[in-house]
């Protein structure tokens, strides 16, 4: 289905990331597969064979997203997709939150997808042009992952929620903006997704930034709490997100537009926007 085409998938060393890059390989795209842990990323390009490569880079850099959009010309000639998956949680209570949380947070899942896909605008929209130019009508797909706590808020996480309601708005922008040169910007809303940063306290392990280390997942209790508040009663896979990611990615989304899909099997808090 993506057989000829070239995608950027950011946070790909695990999790959803990984699951994403390895659907969109299977299905015949060539996926550049970014993420600061460069020894997980090399995993992911053995999962998908031949079908792709890795940049290990700190996505913070005001310079890598240049770099990861480099590689896939200099690799490929192309570029298709760009998927902005990368990042982590860092919670607190709201007034309890340093201005180092908000940061983190605010610079991970909305600078870090606003300047990866301002380095791959003129690739994008040259290729658009010269399409349009030729009477060919190509959809090229940018999809943001988001999350229902940018929608509906979540407790613990006003910066994470602050974030990722902000990427939603630069998603609909860029909609109206790149419409007419038939680049698709979404954008999926994931709820709870078994991955690092919603395991097990105990289990979770820890993010290193810089020299902090920064605690991952939730206390068993909030989890069981979370999934029981999911209609089809448990959390999603890695795979099962990616899936929506996909969807987005394919020739069946091309006039799916400026739109949030959500994925959390029916989770929903009472409050959406």
């Amino acid at each position: 289905m993506l057989d000829g085409r070239v995608a950027v998938v950011t946070g790909a060393a695990r999790g959803i990331g990984q699951a994403t890059a390895a659907l969109l390989a299977e299905h015949g795209a060539k996926v550049v597969c970014a993420d600061l842990d460069g020894d997980a990323l090399k995993q992911t390009v053995e999962l998908i064979g031949g079908n792709g490569v890795a940049v290990a880079a700190d996505l913070t850099d005001p310079a890598a997203p240049g770099e990861v959009v480099g590689r896939a010309v200099a690799e490929y000639g192309q570029l298709d997709i760009v998927v902005n998956n990368a990042g982590y949680t860092w919670d607190g209570i709201f007034h309890k939150m340093s201005d180092e949380q908000l940061t983190a947070m605010l610079e991970i899942h909305l600078a870090v997808p606003f300047r990866l896909l301002r380095a791959a605008a003129p690739v994008l929209r040259e290729a658009a042009k010269r399409d349009a130019a030729e009477g060919r009508e190509v959809f090229r797909k940018v999809v943001n992952v988001t999350s229902i706590a940018g929608t509906m808020g979540n407790v613990g996480q006003a910066n994470y929620s602050a974030a990722k309601a902000g990427l939603i708005g630069l998603t609909k922008t860029l909609a109206k903006e790149w419409g007419p040169l038939k680049i698709n910007v979404n954008a999926v809303a994931f709820g709870f997704v078994e991955t690092r940063l919603t395991a097990a306290t105990a289990d979770a392990g820890t993010f290193e930034r810089g020299e902090r280390s920064i605690q991952l997942g939730i206390p068993e209790q909030v989890r069981e709490r979370a999934k029981a508040g999911i209609p089809l009663g448990r959390a999603a896979t890695p795979a099962e997100a990616a899936g929506g990611i996909f969807l987005l990615c394919t020739p069946w989304s091309d006039f799916v537009h400026g739109q949030v899909l959500t994925v959390a099997g029916g989770q929903a808090e009472g409050m959406t926007s």
